[in-house]
């Protein structure tokens, strides 16, 4: 089952890790800064198309960014 806190810590920890702004990131994917500031809080639910437009930005697997794995490496 998808967990929005988890995928949310991750998102903030990939961003936070490459010193990215919840503006850059957003800007960076075409989306909003407020729509990347819901997604860290758990407030809002990613679409697929959001999920993997992320997992690409940031070169990690799918199942890193959603919590089904600790290996942020992409097979």
């Amino acid at each position: 089952m998808f967990n929005k806190i988890i995928f949310g810590q991750r998102l903030r920890l990939l961003r936070k890790a490459r010193n990215l702004s919840l503006k850059d990131v957003a800007d960076s994917i075409g989306s909003l800064k407020s729509t990347i500031g819901n997604l860290e809080r758990g407030t809002k639910a990613p679409s697929i198309d959001m999920l993997l437009t992320l997992a690409d930005f940031f070169n990690v697997s799918l199942d890193y960014l959603v919590g089904r794995s600790d290996d942020p490496r992409r097979y």
